[in-house]
């Protein structure tokens, strides 16, 4: 009935509920304000199933735009880290390499981009040095999977990564 008369609001409901589980189970301060430091909620999840939360501190943000709360679920110390949305993320992120396309050229361990061997636009052979990362204190070069043209470069001398991030595109020809 009540997709009849509101459609969109319906599934905007249903959205929510597959995103965030069912709400209705939260009072109405706690849904709409959220919890303050030192507060306990009971939660009745089912009859006979109450959780008891109370919020003990809120982390700082970190570089990556994320916090960690710390809270109690049943007197058991917890947490968990959220994404903030208030907070500017100054870390870069990075496309990550699609597996079955060989054309994308990724890192191979967590680390920092050395030196750029290879320019856009370059024909390259088997086994030809792309660039040069580091991580760890060990070098290591990434060479050319196939002969090819190096058609796009998304990282510059310098640039942390992480392992799988996109670093080049090497084309057949």
């Amino acid at each position: 009935m009540s997709y009849i008369l509101y459609p969109k609001v319906f599934l905007d409901y249903l959205t929510m509920i597959d995103k965030y589980g069912d709400v209705t189970v939260l009072d109405t301060p706690t849904f709409f304000k959220g919890m303050r430091l030192g507060e306990t909620v009971e939660v009745e999840l089912e009859k006979g199933k109450t959780l008891i939360i109370k919020l003990n501190s809120i982390g700082e943000p970190i570089a990556d735009g994320t916090r960690v709360i710390y809270f109690e679920l049943n007197g058991q110390p917890r947490e968990i880290s959220i994404q903030d949305f208030n907070v500017q993320s100054t870390v870069v992120t990075r496309h990550k390499i699609d597996t079955t396309n060989p054309e994308h050229v990724g890192a191979t361990m967590t680390g920092s981009v050395i030196k750029i061997v290879a320019e856009k636009g370059q024909l390259v052979k088997k086994g030809d040095p792309l660039l040069i990362t580091e991580a760890m204190k060990m070098e290591t070069t990434i060479q050319a999977p196939f002969d090819g043209k190096v058609n796009a470069i998304f990282v510059t001398d310098g640039d942390t990564i992480e392992s799988a991030d996109l670093l080049m595109e090497v084309g057949r020809v």
